[in-house]
């Protein structure tokens, strides 16, 4: 062996022992307050749930160089917030671990997280309290009656899958990415999150296919009225679905009806900016460099985690005001055939605006 490799093979060894020390010692709750929600996207009280809620469904090593459960979860937080690589995480101070590490954490704690935070934290159904509550907020910002909540699309920009069906995934804006429904309520949390669909699919498509259309068209069958979301011109309209009118004329009822339903529906591109400032490895400047479905496991984890932060009443608002104009470049008008009772109950909104 050669001068050279020995001293490589020592220089190896001395960071590994720099790894290990550096994850004994670390306390990252020792992180003044806003250190750590800069690092996490999250405090200090959401981390600790957040860990309650995954630590049964984490691997528990029996050697001594086995990762504490918090620094797991910090490794996997830090490239959710920073939408970093694998490498840069790894190499953080705080965290210190190596990539190869870091890429079988972030495997283990979404998986947990999906097994857990995200079947109890992103729910559709309403109760009739968050109803009435979610009305009430509508109609006093926009005067629309009945509004429970807005949906809305969004692209999550990943890598191409590199299979036959890739041109699924490729969009109208010249890259690939998936097309996420996203249905929020009056406080921005998120009710329904669908990334099973490619880029190329449309708004509509995605809708017409979602659990939350055909759940709202059972309740609507069943003889619930008076309760709708709001979409925009991407989306159908229908009984359970207000949309604006096409074509208006300035100063007319419609043209009325179209600013109100635009001032109510700016709360799920909101929303979307926010859960994307938050956690900006959703945001395509990088994209996810993993497979579709992957992609999806990671978006429903951001959406998991960023409703625990609106109980805690958190909110990033870095660039999101900029992320929400460009989230507007990728609306497509849909054509379609509207029910004649959609209709009425539009008009009927229409014709009772202030």
């Amino acid at each position: 062996m050669t001068s050279v490799q020995v001293f490589i093979l020592t220089h190896e060894n001395v960071l590994v022992v720099q790894r290990r020390v550096l994850r004994q010692q670390t306390d990252i709750f020792a992180l003044p307050d806003s250190k750590f929600e800069n690092y996490f996207r999250i405090n200090k009280d959401c981390f600790q749930d957040v860990l309650k809620e995954i630590s049964p469904k984490l691997k528990s090593g029996r050697r001594s160089l086995a990762l504490r459960p918090e620094i797991k979860l910090a490794t996997a937080l830090i490239f959710l917030a920073q939408g970093s690589y694998q490498t840069s995480v790894g190499n953080d101070f705080n965290i210190s671990i190596a990539q190869l590490t870091v890429s079988v954490v972030l495997k283990e704690i979404l998986e947990a997280c999906e097994a857990t935070i995200c079947c109890k934290w992103i729910k559709a159904s309403m109760t009739e309290e968050e109803k009435n509550s979610a009305k009430e907020y509508f109609f006093t910002n926009s005067g629309i009656p009945g509004v429970i909540g807005c949906v809305d699309g969004t692209h999550i920009k990943i890598i191409s899958p590199g299979r036959n069906d890739a041109n699924m995934y490729f969009n109208r804006k010249g890259f690939y990415s998936l097309n996420t429904m996203v249905v929020c309520d009056h406080k921005m949390k998120i009710r329904y999150f669908d990334a099973r669909y490619g880029g190329s699919a449309h708004d509509s498509l995605v809708w017409n296919v979602s659990g939350m259309k055909r759940l709202l068209q059972e309740r609507y069958d069943a003889g619930e009225r008076n309760s709708w979301l709001l979409g925009d011109a991407g989306y159908p309209l229908e009984p359970f679905l207000m949309t604006p009118y096409r074509s208006t004329t300035e100063g007319s009822r419609e043209s009325n009806f179209n600013s109100k339903h635009a001032k109510a529906r700016n709360i799920v591109e909101r929303t979307i900016g926010l859960l994307k400032s938050r956690f900006r490895c959703l945001l395509g400047a990088r994209e996810l460099h993993y497979s579709p479905i992957k992609a999806a496991v990671i978006a429903n984890v951001c959406v998991a985690l960023h409703n625990m932060c609106m109980d805690f009443e958190e909110e990033h608002l870095d660039d999101i005001e900029n992320i929400i104009m460009q989230e507007r470049n990728y609306q497509e008008d849909v054509e379609g055939a509207y029910s004649t009772e959609a209709s009425q109950i539009r008009n009927n909104i229409r014709d009772n605006l202030f």
